[in-house]
């Protein structure tokens, strides 16, 4: 994970120590943010409980605003990198990667620190319409596309019948994202774990039959 984080800097640290210890950073000032809030917390405050310098910000992160988006940044890698989870392989049938990615994508959501940091982004994304702009089309867009993609692929190898692979892609992703929703708003979650495992498998069995998927019936 370090060596992937390069791009979280303005300058690129030297050393591996050099890498943890912005990492740490980036962990401590994203905690910070999430209980006392985005304005409420100064870099003296981060350098306190990480240690290193506001110097280091500074060389590393430009300033408040360029760590705030590293933060972003490293927390998008590491949800994707949950979201993906189980899903490289060339192996994968369509059914089964679909639903694994939702069935991550749920997961992901389940974590009350993901969830959280969800709350952060909102109040500064509406604050400021170009790190909204920023992060959507980093982060959901991003999703978006790579569904978009593999539906593309599958109609290309006569798996399935997708005419606006855009609007399929969302399909299948707004079946969770009322999840996403539910958590932000702190609403008690009422289903088991089998009973949402039984409605992401259905959610995905529906869409690919409606997409006259044409292994459908290996599954029925």
């Amino acid at each position: 994970m370090l060596n992937s984080a390069e791009h979280y800097f303005n300058e690129q640290p030297q050393t591996k120590r050099g890498v943890e210890r912005c990492i740490a950073l980036l962990n401590t000032a994203a905690e910070l943010f999430v209980q006392k809030g985005y304005e409420a917390v100064s870099l003296d405050d981060i350098v306190q409980h990480a240690g290193g310098s506001k110097a280091s910000i500074y060389k590393f992160f430009g300033s408040k605003d360029g760590l705030f988006k590293a933060i972003c940044d490293y927390k998008r890698k590491i949800c994707f990198e949950e979201i993906y989870s189980n899903t490289h392989c060339d192996e994968l049938d369509i059914r089964t990667f679909f639903t694994t990615i939702l069935q991550n994508v749920y997961t992901y959501l389940m974590h009350q620190e993901n969830i959280q940091f969800l709350r952060l982004l909102l109040e500064r994304a509406n604050l400021d319409p170009e790190l909204a702009n920023y992060l959507y089309d980093n982060g959901p867009q991003h999703v978006l596309t790579d569904i978009c993609q593999s539906l593309i692929r599958a109609t290309e190898q006569g798996l399935i019948v997708c005419e606006h692979p855009e609007h399929s892609a969302k399909m299948l992703l707004g079946s969770v994202w009322h999840f996403e929703w539910q958590m932000l708003m702190g609403a008690v979650q009422q289903q088991s774990p089998e009973e949402i495992n039984a409605y992401i498998h259905y959610s995905v069995k529906y869409f690919l039959k409606a997409h006259e998927y044409k292994q459908f019936f290996d599954f029925e």
